[in-house]
């Protein structure tokens, strides 16, 4: 029997795998440390510091969101050596800064006009349990798309925003655009579910009070 076939017929010693792979075992040990360390850093330094500076820069396009048409450019370019949202939003990516900066350009573009970009951003924007900013970023995506006469999108959307955060103030605004998106897909069982569902669920809301016409008029083209 050669030396090979010897070698190959021994029996495998107990504990054999560890001792020849002890070096290997070793390095991959080591290298789960050094990753979980880096990770670590990421997350409480990098990100952190990310995160400040953003907001740091961010808060001059902050003063021109809610300003005069005329002034949206300086919101979304920047203004002097302030950066504006777009920047922030692809610069300072994984940051709550460029989150918002989503929502911000989103709300911006829609005001300008530019329905497709404001899909976009909107898109971008990432949910953050917050009982305002949730839903009113799926109710301005459903607004994008209702523009953009992509009704089905916007009933999506529009439908989402309602049952993401139920109180009297979003949820039935949101279902009346529902409502009526559902109308222009011809499908007014649903608008009259819809309009219905502010009746009985947000009596007290402003949508409320002239709810019953629109129940009606969806009723009388189901049948």
């Amino acid at each position: 029997m050669s030396t090979t076939e010897k070698e190959i017929n021994q029996p495998v010693r107990r504990g054999s795998f560890l001792e020849e792979n002890s070096k290997s075992l070793l390095f991959i040990a080591g290298a789960i440390v050094v990753l979980i360390g880096i990770y670590f850093w990421y997350q409480n330094v990098y990100l952190k510091n990310r995160a400040e500076e953003a907001s740091a820069k961010m808060y001059k396009a902050e003063q021109y969101v809610g300003a005069a048409d005329s002034l949206a450019n300086k919101a979304i370019k920047g203004e002097g050596g302030y950066p504006g949202l777009e920047k922030i939003a692809e610069e300072y990516d994984n940051t709550k800064s460029a989150n918002l900066a989503n929502l911000y350009l989103g709300g911006i573009y829609l005001r300008k006009g530019e329905y497709k970009k404001a899909t976009e951003a909107l898109g971008k924007y990432s949910e953050t349990g917050s009982p305002v900013a949730d839903p009113l970023a799926l109710g301005l995506l459903g607004d994008a798309y209702s523009e953009l006469k992509d009704y089905k999108q916007a009933a999506t959307y529009y439908k989402k925003a309602a049952d993401k955060s139920s109180n009297k103030f979003t949820s039935p605004m949101f279902l009346k655009k529902l409502g009526l998106v559902y109308e222009h897909l011809k499908d007014f069982k649903k608008a009259e579910e819809a309009y219905t569902k502010i009746k009985t669920q947000y009596p007290e809301s402003t949508e409320a009070a002239l709810i019953d016409g629109y129940i009606s008029r969806a009723s009388v083209q189901a049948k």
